[in-house]
């Protein structure tokens, strides 16, 4: 299993008492601490990631960012979208999914905007525009039309970091890691009203794996 390097001061805060209480000879104590270590260190597992149908290279999908369950699909929610007209998807993860995001759709890297705030319960709405987040656009060119897709990290009660890995300018591919966000989250996902959404509220979705939906393979001409 993939350990993803943001692990190494967690586990070695973890492994400490571990390693007191194994010294102290306290077998139980040493064990529940071990477990302990072990499942802060398997928070940052980051697995491989094998789409169906290798949507990765079809320009139409947008995929999933994050492992985790489905809880917005359809209108934005109120005061929560960018300028323009989107539809909204909204994964919640937590602390037992994969944290390790993904982009959900390729192209250029427009912008990166890190903005700090407050840490309410991620399930909530109002945490989509009150909570530390980050937000990336990213643009690609399909058949002569520029698509734009907007998504967020949003940390929530648990969850006070923040990791992206990519910047303006960047080149990403769709399904391609871009970071993680330590602790409990939730990612939403801006795609335009022409995307056909595939998934529905509820559904457990894999990052990198879950196509959340489809933009009309259609020739602009």
């Amino acid at each position: 299993m993939k350990i993803d390097p943001a692990a190494r001061p967690f586990t070695v805060m973890a492994a400490v008492p571990t390693v007191v209480a194994a010294l102290a000879r306290r077998p139980r104590t040493t064990l529940a601490l071990g477990l302990l270590t072990a499942g802060v260190t398997l928070f940052f597992r980051d697995p491989d990631r094998t789409p169906d149908r290798s949507p990765v290279t079809d320009p139409d999908v947008v995929l999933a960012p994050a492992d985790g369950i489905v809880t917005h699909v359809g209108a934005p929610q109120p005061g929560i979208a960018p300028p323009g007209e989107w539809q909204q998807v909204s994964i919640f993860l937590s602390l037992l999914d994969v944290h390790m995001n993904r982009s959900p759709y390729g192209g250029r890297v427009v912008d990166v905007t890190h903005t700090q705030g407050r840490f309410l319960a991620a399930y909530r709405a109002e945490s989509a525009m009150k909570n530390e987040r980050s937000e990336v656009i990213v643009e690609q060119v399909v058949r002569g039309r520029t698509r734009r897709v907007v998504y967020r990290q949003l940390v929530g009660q648990l969850a006070r970091r923040i990791v992206t890995r990519i910047e303006p300018g960047d080149e990403i591919a769709t399904g391609e890691r871009m970071g993680l966000m330590k602790f409990g989250s939730r990612m939403d996902v801006f795609v335009p009203p022409e995307v056909v959404l595939e998934v529905t509220k509820g559904k457990r979705a894999v990052g990198g794996e879950t196509v959340l939906g489809r933009f009309p393979a259609t020739d602009p001409s």
